[in-house]
């Protein structure tokens, strides 16, 4: 027998192999056995009666079901807040200002560096919880407010730690290459060997790296940097992905191409000849209206071309402190078809199919199919598109974390 069946629901797949917008089965049942899915299929298929068939059987009444949802990109493990440059921006103060009196990033570098790792994972709990409060059952968390062997370190063993005091799937992003560290200002390629050289196979001996990132921008690192982390990433079989074409095009995308990254993130600047680099390496393109809202930018993602391209899109709230403290993954669909032009079931597969494909996960998590993760997410709502149209409503009625009940 099944461990759980679920009956009388409507059931968006998100499986592309359905006819149907959105994978949907507007009558349909769904059940798991050791935390995966072992069925799914409409009411009428089932094999016998329902309460033959498992040990537990529990009635949906009508209510939506979608896979439980993925937020592919956060920065959630930081110490302090940066709500006092919010303000003084929003005085008149620039960037350059606010950074010279001690502002920017390297504001929460201090901040981070200073907290111990059962602090910052007590602040992080708080953000981890009200994205699981809206469904989330898969995050990804980065590092990179550490800038140093001990703090990066420190970080994403807070976010394995967080993984363990939540049933809740963590994967780690090793962003060593964010930021310049203040004890390297103006030698940025001898912190490059550093990150390369120590930092990263520090971590990686640790087994606290599931994925390298860096950022690719004039602020930020040069591609030809970039490619030196990716190299180191290679020699010790980790995947990539990569904060690209944000502020300006210097082709990060397309090194990510090159490199078979997971996915490329922000790319409001991305160019025709690169999303069709994307498309061919099938590197999944992560769209973050969040940053694009608090920033105030104008330039658009290319959402049309990459449509073209067929390159996935997966949408996640890019959670951190300087440029988009969002912790609503509700809020970001809502923000991806407002801001971005992205459909309702575009957005929702970017929360799921395409968020699990950015982080490696597409054949354990993501969509309703048999072998699967049995992560779910029940819903007070009879179609998915209300989950992209509500602002500041929490729909979630239920929660499923490899088939238990959250």
């Amino acid at each position: 027998m099944w461990d759980t069946l679920w009956i009388d629901g409507r059931i968006a797949t998100l499986d592309p192999g359905i006819d149907a917008a959105y994978g949907m089965i507007a009558l349909g049942a769904v059940a798991a056995e050791a935390g995966k899915i072992s069925w799914v299929g409409a009411m009428s298929d089932l094999p016998a009666a329902p309460q033959t068939l498992a040990r537990d059987v529990l009635s949906l009444n009508g209510a939506l079901v979608t896979p439980g949802l993925i937020d592919c990109h956060t920065h959630l493990i930081y110490a302090g807040d940066r709500a006092a440059e919010f303000e003084a921006r929003l005085n008149g103060k620039s960037y350059e200002e606010i950074a010279a009196a001690g502002g920017g990033i390297l504001s929460t570098v201090k901040a981070t560096r200073a907290a111990k790792q059962s602090e910052l994972v007590q602040i992080a709990l708080a953000r981890l919880d009200a994205l699981i409060a809206e469904g989330v059952t898969t995050v990804e968390i980065k590092s990179g407010y550490g800038l140093d062997l001990e703090t990066e370190l420190k970080m994403l063993r807070a976010a394995r730690a967080l993984g363990q005091a939540r049933r809740i799937t963590v994967k780690t992003t090793f962003l060593a290459a964010h930021a310049v560290a203040p004890e390297h200002a103006g030698r940025s390629d001898e912190y490059i060997d550093h990150v390369c050289d120590d930092i990263l196979p520090a971590a990686h001996k640790e087994g606290l790296v599931d994925a390298v990132d860096g950022f690719c921008e004039g602020v930020g690192f040069s591609p030809a940097q970039i490619e030196r982390v990716f190299k180191a990433a290679a020699a010790l079989g980790l995947p990539v992905k990569l904060h690209a074409e944000q502020l300006s095009d210097l082709g990060g995308a397309r090194l990510a191409a090159q490199y078979g990254a997971l996915s490329a993130d922000h790319l409001e600047h991305l160019n025709n000849a690169d999303v069709r680099a994307l498309a061919k390496a099938g590197t999944v393109a992560v769209m973050l209206p969040g940053a694009f809202y608090y920033l105030r930018e104008t330039k658009l993602p290319p959402v049309d071309a990459l449509r073209a391209a067929n390159v996935a899109m997966a949408v996640a709230t890019d959670s951190n402190p300087g440029t988009s403290p969002m912790t609503s993954l509700l809020l970001a669909m809502n923000m991806a078809c407002t801001l971005f032009r992205l459909t309702p079931e575009e957005a929702l597969a970017g929360v799921t199919r395409h968020g699990a494909a950015a982080l490696g996960l597409a054949g354990e998590t993501g969509a309703i199919t048999i072998g699967k993760s049995a992560d779910l997410a029940i819903w007070r709502l009879s179609e998915p598109s209300a989950l992209a149209y509500h602002i500041g409503y929490n729909p979630l009625k239920t929660r499923i974390f490899a088939g238990e009940t959250q």
